[in-house]
């Protein structure tokens, strides 16, 4: 069996999937003389939503099956018929609060869901010619909650750093890291991972900090912030992260860990603070104060790290990658998106999704 110029993407419904699809199919245009085909698998679970890629419909180089990456006889039909060149794993619950409430989802998908397509992608891999051996690759997407906490004064997680997840998700994701780096060792796959850091960008769901943030203060709302809202976060650019795991995807050695870092560390109420400002400036209420007023303190949820920060001096070093989007110019271009897509936000604003905000919410004490 030999592969064709395809690859296929896990989870390409969601926030970064989408995302790395539409930039994937953009870098890959019409100056390429055979483009690179995507073969898009997702659940469409509440987090996956296809108006993200409706920009997409009709486009002979893209594919969509709606299904379960815990489907090994799917997964192994789609590799049958597409036969990539390239898997690029991004399926994954992937919101902490979420795992508090309901940690087995997180486990089945996270855990089983990679173990699943590590199975059936080293069965593909062991069918192939040696010459499409070697270009294979296998990439799995995780996160750098997967590294714990760190103290203020503590350096940025590199590469080496133990792994030491406080919540359920992170665990999750831990276990996959795991499950990614065994297969590579014990059985040679070429697997690589990235750890990255908190993204934000267009097609957020807005469970997420940032998008719950912008969508608050536009209608009034109290802008609910945990505990002190002094929990730093490194935060990257959605296509600064995606033309990372493109560099990766062209040039990484198999069986390394990337680590993406935005180079951005904020506390969440300084974030809080910049949106308010930039709705204000963009969507203005005359007459009314600042939208800084709708800052609420709320209690702070269980095992709440303190700080995430990534090096990334190796991706950096190896690959020639860097962010290209400062924080403050991307998260311009993030409120600015957010204005202009109402009908994209109504279409993921669903009575499930209302009764999530307000159970996760809702039950927290005012401080």
């Amino acid at each position: 069996m030999s592969t064709q110029d395809t690859i296929l993407v896990t989870g390409g419904m969601g926030f970064i999937g989408s995302n790395f699809i539409l930039t994937w199919i953009k870098a890959n245009g019409a100056a390429v003389l055979n483009p690179t085909s995507v073969v898009n698998l997702d659940r469409l679970t509440y987090a996956g939503n296809p108006a993200n890629l409706a920009a997409l419909e009709g486009n002979p180089r893209y594919s969509f099956t709606r299904g379960d990456i815990c489907d090994a006889e799917l997964v192994a039909s789609l590799l049958r018929e597409h036969r990539p060149r390239a898997i690029v794993h991004f399926a994954a619950e992937s919101h902490v609060d979420r795992s508090i409430t309901s940690p087995e989802e997180f486990i089945r998908t996270n855990v089983h869901g990679t173990f699943v397509l590590l199975e059936q992608a080293r069965a593909y891999w062991n069918g192939l010619s040696p010459a499409d051996k070697e270009n294979f690759r296998f990439l799995h997407v995780s996160t750098d909650e997967v590294y714990g906490t760190l103290g203020p004064h503590d350096p940025a997680f590199s590469e080496t750093t133990p792994y030491a997840p406080n919540s359920p998700y992170a665990a999750s994701k831990a276990g996959s890291d795991h499950l990614a780096r065994a297969y590579f060792h014990t059985f040679h796959i070429p697997v690589l991972t990235t750890n990255c850091s908190n993204n934000y960008g267009p097609y957020q769901f807005p469970e997420k900090l940032i998008p719950l943030m912008i969508l608050n203060a536009l209608e009034g709302k109290p802008l609910p912030v945990y505990g002190d809202g002094k929990n730093v976060r490194d935060w990257l650019f959605v296509e600064d992260h995606c033309a990372a795991i493109r560099a990766v995807l062209e040039r990484g050695r198999p069986g390394e860990t990337y680590n993406i870092g935005g180079s951005s560390e904020k506390a969440n109420i300084d974030v809080v603070h910049t949106i308010c400002s930039l709705v204000d400036e963009m969507r203005p209420e005359p007459g009314s104060a600042p939208r800084t007023r709708l800052i609420t303190y709320v209690q702070d949820r269980p095992g709440h790290d303190r700080r995430y920060a990534i090096d990334a001096t190796k991706i950096t070093r190896e690959l020639g990658w860097q962010p290209a989007e400062k924080f403050e110019t991307g998260l311009r271009k993030t409120v600015q998106w957010y204005l202009e897509n109402s009908a994209w936000i109504d279409s993921v604003r669903t009575g499930a999704y209302r009764e999530w905000i307000a159970k996760n919410y809702a039950e927290r004490l005012v401080l």
